[in-house]
């Protein structure tokens, strides 16, 4: 099987290689942040409880988004693996496995939609919104595998280098969100359930257009051929290695911000709560880079190691990380200088500005929170690539929650320094662990070395 332009680059300077897949994915990503919002302001639109609602469901989608991305994580290392070993038969089985298996995961949701959502809901605490809730939660579980679908097929376009039509399905599907929802929410009376809907239609629509590609155009490199399909458990596992513990890591995140918010109630009280959810919207956009240029690192350093190119898989660790610092530093140092003006246009309670001020004086707080975040983050993907998963699940854990949570509790409630306490022992606990995970990648760096030329 001949490669083509898009595989050549993946597998030549990892640098040109890494920029090549990040940036467009920083920009999708950045629109999606600002799609969630956007949500939020024309759900608001309807009444208190519809926002509320929206807030009770947003976990079980972000789950849903998790699963997605997850199989995307575990599709992308194994197929660039694949890439790398010049085993493109391999590597064209592998995306038929990856939708397979995308497609048991879809029905597994379904089924959960089907029979528990109104458990879950009540579960969640929003049986007074239950209403609300099942009106906007019904059709997401529904039609989950209009989420999962774009993701799985972006991942395989990311593994052939094809980050145009990686990212610019994903882009539109943002754009057409924030275009669709007043339409739906407000033109044509549909309230919640219409801003549902909205979100199911505009993945819909951006999953066409990669269906389009591979179906119509046919010039993908990959061929999303059913006849290219040999049962192997293997590669199954291969997936799931990865799969698994990349899907885990959203809920790693959500479990960060719960207990965060704990620890804030408990030494602050719940006003405090508001103020350091403003802030900590930033705190989530100067981490995006990081997540965007580890999509790519995936990719690539699954490439070298699959090449058994120590030269590349070295120089791939290295330039993730400092490029990611270098990025994350000047997005925290313009957060830092304008944190006022910031907190100011996010704060929608119109004339409170206490809960300006004192938003801004947490951001420029924690925006040493991330100073070191992408030496954990070039850990984390990079063991990913290597179909490492569950290492990589298990520094996450060190560092979100094992160090930066163990630090928020030691110094704001033992050492009673209060709410300074449990936004300074958060920081430097993640920052201790990201340390600590480029230790481990970097060691493995070695071996890897040793292996390769002896």
């Amino acid at each position: 099987m001949q490669t083509n332009d898009n595989i050549e680059s993946i597998m030549g300077n990892p640098r040109k290689a890494i920029n090549r897949l990040a940036f467009p994915t920083i920009l999708s990503m950045l629109l999606m942040f600002l799609n969630n919002l956007i949500d939020s302001f024309w759900v608001a639109g309807i009444n208190a409880d519809a926002l509320a609602a929206l807030g009770f469901i947003s976990p079980l989608y972000l789950v849903i988004i998790g699963l997605g991305n997850g199989i995307s994580a575990g599709s992308n290392s194994l197929i660039s693996r694949y890439v790398g070993a010049s085993r493109f038969e391999d590597a064209n089985n592998a995306v038929v496995h990856s939708f397979i298996l995308m497609v048991i995961v879809s029905v597994i949701v379904l089924i959960v939609g089907i029979f528990f959502l109104d458990d879950l809901v009540i579960l969640l605490g929003a049986g007074s919104v239950k209403s609300y809730c099942l009106s906007y939660g019904t059709v997401i579980f529904l039609l989950n595998i209009v989420f999962l679908a774009p993701n799985v097929t972006a991942s395989v376009f990311r593994a052939e280098g094809d980050v145009a039509r990686a990212t610019n399905p994903l882009i539109l599907t943002a754009v057409l969100n924030m275009i669709i929802d007043p339409i739906l929410i407000y033109g044509l009376d549909l309230g919640i359930f219409g801003a549902g809907l909205a979100t199911v239609v505009a993945s819909f629509i951006g999953w066409i257009w990669m269906l389009y590609w591979i179906y119509v155009k046919r010039d993908t490199f990959f061929k999303f051929k059913f006849s290219y399909y040999k049962r192997k458990m293997e590669i199954y596992k291969e997936i799931l290695v990865v799969s698994l513990p990349a899907g885990t890591e959203e809920i790693i995140f959500a479990l960060v911000a719960i207990i965060l918010n704990y620890l804030i109630i408990s030494t602050a009280g719940v006003s405090e709560v508001a103020s350091f959810t403003i802030a900590w919207r930033f705190i989530c956009i100067a981490f995006l880079p990081c997540m965007a240029i580890g999509i790519a690192t995936i990719t690539v350093s699954g490439v070298a190691y699959g090449a058994r190119n120590w030269p590349n898989f070295d120089e791939t660790i290295k330039y993730s990380a400092l490029l990611g610092l270098a990025i994350t530093l000047l997005i925290c140092a313009v957060f830092f200088v304008f944190a006022y003006p910031l907190c100011e246009i996010f704060n929608f309670q119109a004339g409170n500005m206490a809960l300006v001020v004192r938003s801004a004086e947490i951001l420029q707080l924690l925006v040493f929170y991330n100073c070191l975040i992408s030496f954990g983050a070039t850990a984390a993907y990079t063991y990913q690539g290597v179909g490492s998963g569950f290492k990589s699940l298990a520094l996450t854990v060190l560092r979100e929650l094992v160090l930066s949570m163990a630090f928020a509790y030691v110094m704001g409630i033992v050492l009673n320094m209060g709410v300074f306490g449990v936004y300074l022992g958060a920081i430097i606990g993640m920052n201790i662990g990201s340390i600590v995970g480029f230790v481990f990648i970097w060691i493995f760096n070695l071996r890897f070395k040793h292996e390769c030329l002896t």
